[in-house]
């Protein structure tokens, strides 16, 4: 899957000389948290985050009275805020390296390019969605969380087992085990009892971890 499938396009955009209140309100109207900022020409040159607007003070702030400090926050903008040295991806980019770039960079967006022009921004958000999707979620089944062994051929017989019964596999995930011995699968299954389905599997797990219908 790739950052198009998943980005949110057409993004809101905003200039360096407006005033922060306005970004501050334009995202809470629209229940975003980034905006990139973009110059006359529509070219990024940064962009800014709820917190960014939330933490911005003016550097004299320690020596103000309430109301000096007011004033100053209604006249500072976007640009003197705002994020420049901007970390972007192109459409075409896994969206597993996306995550990977905002886990990495402690970034909760990154802004899309297509030759230097900004066509969308991909979110944790957007990311979250997509997590709730890998794990069917919002789809009704028994979700079952096992400890496999980490050995070629564990998983098809795993997935013949459910077959076998009639199963439906709603949804199947891979994630780090114990230790280098064996995988962690989260697998929710649709059309068999849970107990059922607990007894097909047990000849090919290490253990159960949790069980339920949801």
């Amino acid at each position: 899957m790739l950052v198009r499938e998943r980005m949110s396009r057409n993004p809101n955009t905003i200039s360096a000389d407006a005033p922060m209140e306005e970004a501050l309100k334009r995202m809470r109207e629209n229940s975003f948290r980034h905006l990139p900022v973009v110059d006359k020409s529509g070219q990024l040159v940064g962009i800014v985050s709820e917190t960014d607007l939330l933490y911005a003070s003016p550097t004299s702030a320690a020596s103000l009275s309430m109301y000096e400090m007011q004033y100053l926050l209604s006249r500072l903008t976007v640009g003197q805020v705002m994020t420049k040295d901007v970390i972007t991806v192109a459409e075409d980019t896994p969206v597993e390296d996306a995550a990977s770039i905002m886990t990495d960079h402690k970034i909760g967006g990154l802004p899309v390019l297509r030759d230097g022009e900004i066509i969308g921004i991909i979110t944790e958000t957007d990311l979250f969605k997509l997590f709730l999707e890998l794990l069917g979620a919002r789809k009704q089944g028994v979700r079952l969380t096992l400890l496999v062994p980490h050995v070629k051929g564990t998983l098809s017989k795993i997935t013949t087992a459910i077959a076998q019964q009639g199963g439906n596999i709603v949804s199947l995930g891979t994630f780090l085990g114990e230790d280098p011995t064996n995988l962690m699968v989260a697998i929710k299954v649709s059309d068999v009892p849970k107990d059922t389905l607990v007894n097909a599997l047990k000849p090919f797990i290490v253990g159960l971890l949790d069980a339920r219908e949801i």
